[in-house]
């Protein structure tokens, strides 16, 4: 039988869609396999780890009837990854194996059967549905990703919070060091739902959602219950488990009431940073910034006593504020950030700065200061 017959950007378009949670090791082999569910002309995609599930959906040529199996997924796109974009390819089911087709290049591969897939059950309890495009989505959550905790044993810090309320979605992520937070408004008001999205589900969101060039405006449907959360785009369906567990109070943590305030260009900034951050030692990452009359001192060291000096000019009339930073938490927030200016909120020399963005009321970035 013929399962499917397209060009060959067509087929492995569909399968990289599905591919980025499969693992090429996996204590259940059938994991590393893509399912392929042929109804009529419709083929469908799925891929799983357990966790998370992915699934799309396309038209292709090849044999009436309704047909599934399961094949190797890395496989299957590496052979396809090394045909011509524009060559037709066709994929036909004989006994327990796939056979590709590509010009005069033939692969023989061995299939699982589609019964042994382990597909997540959905749950019957999701929430009200609401939708924003898809770069909205994307550009939240690329405002907050890089305050994820990694590995963290408090599991609830290796992900992101999402809370819809009202017509308010906020993403929050914090690793105890540093929160980020980015809102955007939905179009309907919604009853309070409150989310932690895994880090593998978000990083994969990031990976399949359309930016600014491609379909941007397209939106994003998501619903969320006790344990699942669900995406809809794209003619895809995402569907993911949730890290269970009681997020941070993120209010609490972000200072109000800063009497001490500076607006510069990020740029500036943010270059001076990286400069300064090549002379810091690989164990502390530590900057010192002197916000002083008319100027900021940015200055670091290491080990070898060797030092780093930069200074910008800044709008800044008040007392002189001297505090230590990890570098890397200054660089990520003004590096995943498009914006001219960034503001600087600050009390004194041991508490929090607040990192605003005067085009972007949304966003807030809190960081601890480091003992230097």
């Amino acid at each position: 039988m013929i399962v499917l017959k397209a060009a060959q950007d067509k087929v492995l378009g569909a399968l990289q869609a599905v591919a980025g949670i499969v693992e090429r090791r996996h204590t259940l082999p059938i994991l590393a396999n893509v399912l392929i569910r042929k109804t009529g002309s419709q083929l469908e995609f799925t891929t799983s780890d357990l966790e998370i599930q992915v699934r799309t959906s396309a038209e292709f040529d090849g044999d009436a009837g309704n047909f599934s199996t399961t094949v190797g997924a890395r496989k299957l796109i590496d052979i396809l990854r090394s045909m011509p974009a524009d060559q037709v390819v066709s994929l036909s089911a004989a006994a327990s194996k796939l056979t590709l087709q590509g010009g005069k290049s033939r692969f023989t591969l061995q299939s699982l059967p589609a019964d042994d897939f382990p597909l997540v059950q959905e749950t019957a309890d999701f929430g009200p549905s609401f939708s924003v495009p898809q770069k909205t989505l994307k550009a939240l959550i690329n405002q907050v990703h890089f305050a994820m905790a990694v590995h963290d044993i408090r599991y609830y810090l290796n992900g992101i919070l999402f809370v819809a309320e009202g017509k308010s979605l906020t993403l929050v992520a914090t690793d105890g060091h540093r929160l980020a937070l980015a809102q955007a408004t939905l179009e309907e008001d919604m009853p309070k739902q409150e989310v932690i999205l895994p880090r593998k589900t978000v990083l994969e969101l990031m990976r399949l959602l359309k930016d600014e060039k491609d379909g941007a405006d397209a939106p994003i449907e998501m619903r969320f219950a006790g344990n699942q959360a669900k995406f809809s785009f794209s003619g895809m369906e995402f569907v993911t488990k949730l890290v269970e567990g009681k997020f941070p109070d993120y209010n609490r943590v972000i200072p109000k009431n800063h009497k001490h305030h500076v607006i510069l260009g990020r740029t500036t900034l943010l270059s001076s940073l990286q400069r300064a951050a090549i002379l810091t030692s690989e164990k502390f990452k530590a900057v010192r910034l002197s916000f002083e009359p008319g100027v900021l001192r940015i200055a670091s060291s290491n080990a070898e006593q060797e030092e780093a000096k930069e200074e910008i000019e800044i709008d800044y009339d008040a007392e002189l504020i001297e505090i230590g930073f990890n570098v890397t938490y200054l660089m990520d927030a003004l590096s995943n950030n498009s914006h001219d200016m960034v503001r600087i909120e600050l009390h004194d020399s041991n508490s929090s700065a607040l990192f605003t963005v005067p085009e972007m009321p949304g966003f807030k970035y809190v960081v601890m200061p480091m003992r230097i």
